[in-house]
């Protein structure tokens, strides 16, 4: 009789954590699963590599990453007399691992352009919903956790808040690969002083530094990395040019695009079509940052002018300029500049708004009216750390900064 010795018990080599180790044969395979090796192909930082060289990570990266994290946490809760059993610990890092699973290529951009609304976290629990179905309902428990519908609530604290395994891991992941060095966390010290109160996850008095340390660096990050001004700006220039190729497609014009993204460049799709029709997210199960980037350098020389452009300019780094200031810019500034465009590029006036953007970007290191991150003090009173630390700089970071952005095509 042949019997199966293929050893699930993987180690990884990963330069942010070290060795991590595949916890269970249930996790092994749905790694393996095309599902979550599509994460392979999809960049954790989208186009930030345009800014930061280094920042090629990508998204199954960080999951494993995030995956490793929640293991030494529940190893810590469990030092601690913290209940946990065998079933909600694999059910909790299942959760974890496949948190990202429902990302699209280039992530958010594609939230704001070639789906109609649909958010990554509803696609992710759609591909869930779909991995329970083939592993006969092994997954019935992360299901319950990532949807914070477990009586233990202090597990989807542990995927989903603001001081969550997921954060914890990007943040170090990120820094590490883009070389900003100040969104270095010390992730060991946190989960060391992890613990369980009323039901919530919180950290014990002498973590507060950490704690603090761990605000600040998601700030600097958010600056410096995430909201970037030229990430920023080739964020809006990929999301004009898929903008662009859907409205072309709409009115006739046939494009070079891969079978699934096609699918999705000639329909609007919601949320619910996702639900009523399974072929869907099979289509979007095919589609990552590859589909995009052939798209685009074929899309250089497409006869539409606009498209042409829009891709020649990201795929040579040319890319929009982009103005910082604390106040929207003035409605004549931003007339004169399209007036500047069309005469630079030939352009109808209908077609200006595909290279200049106005926006809006905010940024909270901490949200004290969401899901709080509680300090448990030795008195075993609970506070919110804005209350708890003696540090001023976290209350002046729980309030939301708000910059603006000017983004247009170089007209000088």
């Amino acid at each position: 009789m042949h019997r199966n010795t293929h050893n699930k018990r993987k180690i990884i080599n990963d330069p942010v954590h070290g060795f991590i180790t595949i916890p269970d044969e249930l996790i092994f395979d749905l790694i393996e699963h095309p599902y979550f090796q599509r994460l392979r192909r999809i960049k954790q930082l989208g186009l930030s590599h345009l800014v930061y060289p280094g920042a090629n990570h990508t998204r199954f990266h960080h999951a494993l990453g995030a995956m490793h994290l929640m293991t030494q946490a529940i190893a810590v809760l469990r030092s601690k007399d913290v209940e946990i059993t065998a079933e909600e610990q694999l059910g909790v890092t299942i959760a974890i691992l496949l948190h990202d699973i429902g990302h699209g290529p280039f992530s958010h951009t594609l939230e704001h352009s070639l789906l109609k609304s649909v958010h990554h976290e509803d696609i992710s629990i759609l591909f869930m919903e779909r991995l329970n179905e083939e592993f006969d309902n092994r997954l019935d428990l992360a299901l319950q956790i990532f949807k914070d519908e477990h009586p233990k609530k202090f597990l989807h604290q542990l995927v989903s808040s603001q001081l969550d395994m997921d954060r914890l891991d990007y943040l170090q992941r990120d820094s590490y690969f883009t070389g900003v060095s100040e969104g270095v966390v010390g992730s060991d010290r946190i989960i060391t002083m992890l613990n369980v109160a009323n039901n919530q996850l919180v950290i014990e008095a002498k973590g507060i530094y950490s704690i603090e340390n761990f605000i600040g660096a998601r700030r600097i990050m958010y600056w410096q990395v995430y909201m970037h001004k030229t990430v920023v700006s080739s964020e809006l220039m990929l999301i004009s040019i898929l903008r662009r190729a859907k409205y072309l497609y709409k009115n006739g014009h046939d494009l070079f695009a891969s079978p699934s993204l096609k699918v999705f460049l000639k329909n609007d799709v919601q949320l619910e079509e996702f639900r009523n029709n399974r072929e869907m997210l099979m289509h979007f199960a095919l589609i990552d940052d590859s589909d995009i980037s052939t798209s685009i350098k074929v899309w250089q020389s497409s006869e539409d002018k606009v498209l042409s452009i829009l891709c020649k300019s990201i795929s040579s780094r040319q890319l929009f300029k982009t103005k910082i200031a604390k106040d929207p810019f003035s409605s004549i500034e931003i007339k004169e500049l399209q007036l500047r465009i069309i005469n630079k590029f030939g352009l109808a006036e209908n077609e200006v708004d595909y290279f200049i953007t106005s926006e809006k970007l905010t940024n909270n290191a901490y949200d004290e009216t969401q899901q709080q991150i509680n300090i448990l003090n030795k008195s075993g009173i609970i506070l919110d750390i804005a209350q708890a630390s003696d540090n001023l700089n976290i209350m002046a970071l729980s309030k939301p900064v708000e910059k603006y952005y000017l983004c247009h095509a170089n007209v000088d």
